[in-house]
């Protein structure tokens, strides 16, 4: 994990740090992912972002092993300014939810002020998520359009409609051409070095 974000200075002395939380399963993270992370920080009033690789999957999807994960997004978005890659979920353990790893930041950091990343694409399952008003209250959504999504709340497309799951199909099938479009050059060489995805891989997260 990189050094965690610190308080900004305000007029009057230290201000609250405004941090916007990217979770997923990044399994493996796209150029999707890096653009998200990149129009947040740039278009948003957020002054950092934090990456949270889930460490195990509320609904028990096969998922490459969660350090592979990890390290693929400091690969993806490490290097980018204001992001850092948390292993939050890990030091939590157990089952991830969004409630759990909220409240464990909001628990450790006082001095900031969350706000959730979330997708268009995942607009229609929140009445799904584990208690998510809790969520909301704690970390207020920021949601990216993301083009291909119908949705009456789905603000205007700013991402490609690429997934984890096409990525995973692309180099279960050999496509490397393919996937060298849609994935970050040091995460595909990270695949490739790994032997990760070679077989299909059903039910993984997008």
């Amino acid at each position: 994990m990189q050094q965690a974000p610190t308080a900004r200075q305000g007029g009057g002395g230290t201000a609250r740090l405004r941090v916007a939380i990217f979770g997923g399963s990044f399994n493996p993270p796209h150029v999707g992912h890096v653009l998200a992370a990149a129009y947040v920080l740039s278009s948003f009033p957020v002054d950092a972002l934090l990456v949270v690789p889930v460490f195990r999957h509320p609904f028990a999807k096969e998922l490459a092993p969660y350090d592979a994960r990890l390290a693929m997004a400091e690969r993806a978005m490490g290097w980018l300014p204001g992001v850092t890659v948390s292993t939050i979920e890990r030091e939590i353990g157990g089952e991830s939810r969004t409630l759990f790893t909220v409240r464990a930041l909001a628990e450790r950091h006082p001095d900031w002020e969350l706000r959730l990343v979330i997708g268009a694409d995942v607009l229609a399952d929140l009445p799904n998520w584990h208690r998510f008003d809790e969520v909301a209250a704690l970390a207020r959504p920021l949601v990216v359009g993301r083009a291909g999504v119908v949705h009456p709340d789905a603000p205007r497309a700013v991402l490609p409609a690429v997934s984890s799951t096409e990525v995973r199909a692309l180099i279960a099938r050999g496509d490397w051409e393919g996937a060298t479009v849609v994935v970050p050059r040091a995460v595909l060489e990270y695949v490739r070095a790994a032997g990760l995805y070679r077989a299909a891989t059903d039910g993984a997260g997008g």
